[in-house]
């Protein structure tokens, strides 16, 4: 009888694998731990969103916080329409952005600039078969004063493009009839558009603006020293 010494060959490449397999599990538990755990808290969006378009008002985050307590999406949807979209929460991106993937076609699946209880909404609705495609625009108008170069203010308008069929070139035409002066469509920072109008002229424009085009007087506001004030009339 002869004794064979030593383990079957067999025995240790099933314990290499076995140990190559609890590598690869602990490796990717790492890199899961490595991720957001929740998403941003108000504070943090708000800080998030000025970091990028206003990063001298960074310091205004606790008192606007205080002001619009209650009413942060107003506040937010009014920050979107007037800088751009939002930056993206990395919790958000990470959890919900695969959905955009089952979008149609058409691109309603995007989640660019969207707020994080809208993220959470399309996704839900994306999980759906056959989710209904809503095209509803919420209707804010921001109305703000500027001073520049030799103390010459302008007055900047934002939002009209949200509002149904209305065409920003007709808008300004009527801003220059009514002041007498240059009105133009420019590009915004953020890829959206405003018109530009010569002059001081926020309280006028806001009430031609609700009278010529039909704009509910509670979508709009003035935009004064960074705090979104309805207008009153």
């Amino acid at each position: 009888v002869v004794a064979i010494r030593g383990k079957p060959a067999s025995s240790d490449k099933k314990k290499d694998a076995f140990d190559e397999d609890g590598d690869d599990a602990a490796a990717a538990s790492d890199s899961e731990d490595d991720g957001p755990t929740e998403p941003w808290t108000t504070e943090e969006r708000l800080t998030a969103f000025y970091e990028q378009y206003q990063p001298d008002k960074v310091g205004d985050v606790p008192k606007l916080l205080e002001k619009y307590d209650g009413k942060y999406d107003k506040l937010f949807t009014a920050l979107v329409k007037k800088y751009g979209p939002e930056p993206e929460d990395p919790y958000i991106t990470a959890n919900y952005a695969s959905d955009s993937d089952d979008s149609d076609d058409d691109g309603e699946g995007k989640m660019s600039g969207l707020s994080l209880e809208e993220k959470k909404a399309r996704s839900k609705k994306r999980r759906g078969v056959g989710a209904k495609k809503v095209n509803k625009v919420d209707t804010r108008v921001i109305i703000q004063k500027i001073r520049r170069q030799r103390r010459k203010a302008v007055t900047i308008v934002v939002g009209m493009d949200t509002v149904p069929g209305v065409k920003l070139k007709d808008v300004s035409k009527e801003f220059r009839i009514k002041f007498a002066g240059s009105s133009s469509v420019k590009d915004t920072a953020g890829g959206g558009k405003e018109i530009v109008i010569q002059g001081d002229h926020t309280d006028a424009a806001a009430a031609l603006i609700i009278k010529k085009f039909k704009v509910p007087a509670d979508a709009v506001f003035l935009d004064i020293d960074g705090e979104f004030v309805p207008f009153a009339g």
